[in-house]
C-alpha cells in the first residue's frame, strides 16, 4: 500500500449503500471476530480502504468528514451485526477527530496512508513524560487500546513531569498525547474479556522511548478546522457513538428474542409468544428501547443544531447529552437482560446468538460512559449545583 490516499466520498449515500455488504461480512465473520479477538485482517483492510476509518476525518486531510448524525446512522448498522466491530469504528474514528487539535503536518503524515488507524488508551499510575532536547521521552503502560490489531499508530497520554522532579507551583502538571508509529511501542495482550473481545483492547508500554514536539499535542487544545464537528468535546462523541452501539446491540437482541417467539419451552405446553408474560416482556423491552433511544436521538439533534448554527454549545445541551448517553448504555443491558431471559436455558451456550450480546453490554457498561456518576452530574446541574465530571 502506497502513502497516497485513494479517493474518499464525502457523501453520506455513498456509504449508506455501501455499508450493507460491510455488514452482511461482519455478521458473517462474528465468531471468528469474538473468538480471534479482532477483525479479520483482510476485512479490516477492506473497510479502511472503502474509508470507513475516515468517516469523521477532516476532508484536508481526506477523510469524508461526515455530519455526526449520518456517523451514527453507519454506526447503528454495523452494531447489528457485531458490538466488537461497531466500538472500534466509533473508537477510531472519533479520535481522527482530534487530528485538527495536533500539528496540521503531523495529521497529514498519519493519514497520508488510506489504511491509518489511530488507536489509544488511557494510562495507568506511573506513566509520564519527561521534556528533551527537541521532544519528549514517554515511559509508563496504557490500556484498552480499541482496534489495536488493524492500528497503525499510538496514541498515548501522559502527564508531563520536569526531569528534575521538580514541582508544579501546586498546579496539575500538563497532559499531552504522543503520537508514534504502532511499532515502536510493545504491545501487551490482556485482554481476556468476557465481551467485547473482537475490539482487539490490548495494552502496550513505552520505556524511554523518544518522541518528537511534533508528534505530541493537547487533547483538547485549540482545533485547526471551525466545522461543527470539531465543536463537539470528543469525551462527548464517543459516549454518543458508544450509547449508539448499546442501542444497537438491544435492537438485535430484542429481533432474537421475538424471532423465538414460536419456541416451545420444556413443559411449557404453549408456544412462548402466547404466553402473557412474554408479551409483556416484549412490550416493556421495546418501550424501553425505544423511550432510550428518542431521549439520545433528541439530545443530540439539540446539540448537533447548535455546533451548526452557533459553532458553540450550551452547558445544558452538553449534560443533556451526557445523561442520555449514559441512559442509553444502562437501559440497552436492561433490555438485553430482558431477553436474555426469555431465551431460556439454551441462552447459556456460545452458540445462541443472545449469549455474546448479553456479554458485550454487560462490558459497554462497564465503561467509563457507562458510569452512573454521569447521573449524579445531571442532578446537580438541575438543582442549580455546579456540575462536576466530564461533559
Amino acid at each position: 500500500m502506497t502513502s497516497t490516499t485513494l479517493a474518499v466520498s464525502t457523501d453520506i449515500d455513498h456509504y449508506l449503500a455501501a455499508a450493507p455488504s460491510f455488514v452482511q461480512r461482519v455478521a458473517d465473520a462474528a465468531d471468528a471476530i469474538d473468538a480471534e479477538r479482532q477483525i479479520p485482517a483482510d476485512l479490516a483492510a477492506d473497510m479502511a480502504d472503502a474509508g470507513f476509518f475516515r468517516l469523521l476525518l477532516p476532508r484536508e486531510l481526506g477523510g469524508a468528514q461526515l455530519a455526526h448524525p449520518d456517523f451514527l446512522r453507519i454506526l447503528e448498522l454495523f452494531a447489528g451485526a457485531d458490538a466488537s466491530t461497531a466500538w472500534c469504528l466509533n473508537q477510531n474514528n472519533v479520535f481522527s477527530t482530534r487530528s485538527t487539535r495536533m500539528p496540521k503536518a503531523t495529521a497529514q503524515e498519519i493519514w497520508g496512508e488510506q489504511r491509518a488507524v489511530v488507536t489509544n488508551g488511557p494510562p495507568t499510575g506511573g506513566s509520564k513524560s519527561v521534556p528533551a532536547q527537541g521532544g519528549y521521552r514517554l515511559s509508563g503502560h496504557w490500556n484498552f487500546s480499541s482496534g489495536s490489531d488493524h492500528a497503525t499508530w499510538i496514541a498515548a497520554l501522559a502527564p508531563v513531569m520536569p526531569e528534575n522532579g521538580a514541582g508544579t507551583d501546586g498546579q496539575p502538571p500538563q497532559t499531552r498525547l504522543h503520537l508514534m508509529p504502532k511499532g515502536d511501542v510493545r504491545m501487551v495482550d490482556l485482554w481476556h474479556t468476557a465481551g467485547l473481545r473482537g475490539t482487539g483492547s490490548f495494552s502496550f508500554q513505552a520505556d524511554d522511548l523518544f518522541v518528537p514536539a511534533e508528534h505530541t499535542f493537547l487533547q483538547e487544545g485549540d482545533s485547526w478546522s471551525d466545522g461543527p464537528l470539531y465543536v463537539i468535546p470528543t469525551t462527548l462523541l464517543f459516549a454518543t457513538g458508544f450509547a449508539t452501539v448499546a442501542l444497537g446491540v438491544a435492537r438485535k437482541s430484542l429481533d432474537i428474542a421475538i424471532a423465538g417467539g414460536t419456541r416451545m419451552p420444556y413443559r411449557g405446553g404453549v408456544l412462548l409468544r402466547d404466553q402473557q408474560t412474554t408479551q409483556r416482556a416484549i412490550g416493556e423491552a421495546h418501550a424501553l428501547y425505544s423511550s432510550a433511544r428518542a431521549f439520545l436521538r433528541e439530545s443530540h439533534a439539540r446539540l448537533w443544531e447548535s455546533a451548526c448554527t452557533r459553532g458553540s454549545l450550551t452547558l445544558e445541551e452538553r449534560i443533556q447529552l451526557r445523561v442520555a448517553t449514559t441512559h442509553a448504555i444502562r437501559t440497552s443491558a436492561q433490555v438485553v437482560d430482558t431477553t436474555y431471559t426469555l431465551c431460556g436455558s439454551g441462552a447459556i451456550f456460545q452458540t445462541n446468538p443472545i449469549q455474546r450480546r448479553f456479554q458485550d453490554i454487560h462490558v459497554i457498561t462497564q465503561h467509563t460512559q457507562g458510569h452512573y456518576m454521569h447521573y449524579e452530574t445531571a442532578g446537580q446541574y438541575l438543582l442549580g449545583l455546579e456540575p462536576q465530571g466530564v461533559f
